[in-house]
This record gives structure tokens, sequence and C-alpha cells, in this order.
């Protein structure tokens, strides 16, 4: 099987800290090289403790759903032989609390418009099958216990 990591770096600098004003800003690298600043949603902690112009854990955490979800559909398309020019999604993550009263991501709805090329065109119930085909196989999908929605759509260009 395959490992996949990411570094996780903040450091407090010269900031108070036992207060709870310091920064939540952090860098995050992947194993490829690439770095996204980081930092915990606004929706959490407020402004200017956290970073508006970062990514967030949860935001992170509906991107890697959609993005797993996206890259399985293409696939499996590809390997029905359909031709897909555009995908977009629009996806979206709602935080709930537990009984317990411990927050969590209890649902993500993706919301995907793709556009096909060529002669084979799916019907909406077959996008609709492919779609389930693609949420049944992906990864990051059957590595969570959320529920995850798929509400695929055809794109309207």
């Amino acid at each position: 099987m395959s490992r996949h990591t990411a570094e996780i770096l903040w450091t407090r600098g010269d900031q108070p800290f036992i207060d709870k004003r310091y920064s939540r800003r952090h860098l995050i690298r992947f194993d490829g090289g690439v770095e996204v600043a980081g930092s915990s949603s606004p929706h959490v902690v407020p402004l200017p403790y956290s970073a508006e112009d970062a990514v967030d854990p949860e935001e992170a955490f509906v991107a890697a759903l959609a993005s797993c979800h996206m890259l399985t559909f293409l696939q499996l398309a590809a390997l029905k032989r359909l031709v897909v020019d555009r995908y977009e999604d629009a996806a979206e993550g709602e935080l709930a609390r537990k009984a317990d009263g411990r927050m969590y991501v209890a649902t993500v709805t993706l919301r995907s418009a793709v556009r096909f090329a060529g002669p084979d065109i799916p019907t909406t119930s077959e996008l609709t099958a492919l779609h389930h085909a693609a949420h049944e196989q992906c990864f990051i999908a059957n590595s969570v216990l959320t529920e995850v929605r798929c509400e695929p759509r055809q794109s309207a260009d």
C-alpha cells in the first residue's frame, strides 16, 4: 500500500500563549513540497487569532472528500469511455454537536457539475449511478464515518 504524509508547522514566537491570545496560523507542507497556509476556522477561533486567508481543517476535510470523489469519478468515466470536459464541485460541510457536546463534521454535501463531450452523454440516471459508484470507491469517503451526500447536477454551460 502507499503512504501519504503532511507536515504541520507552527511556532509561538513572542506571542502570549496561556491567555489563548496567539495566532493559529500555521504551515501545512505536503509530501510533494506544496505548502499551504493553515489556521483554525474564524467560526471556531475569532479573528485576529485565526486567519481568514488560510485553510482550516474543516475546509481541508471537505476538500479531501470532494477531490477524492472527483478523481474516482474521472477514472470511472474514462473506463466507460465517457469524455469529461469539465468537472466542478461546490462542496459544503456542516458542523454539529454530538449528544455529549463534542463538535464534528456531521454532513458533507458534494454538488458536482460535469460537462461531457462527444457522442456518449450519460442520462441523468447514468450520471447518478456513476457518482454512486465513485462514492462507493472513494478512499476518503470509505475512511470516515461522516455522512457524505452526493448531489450531482448537469453543468449549465
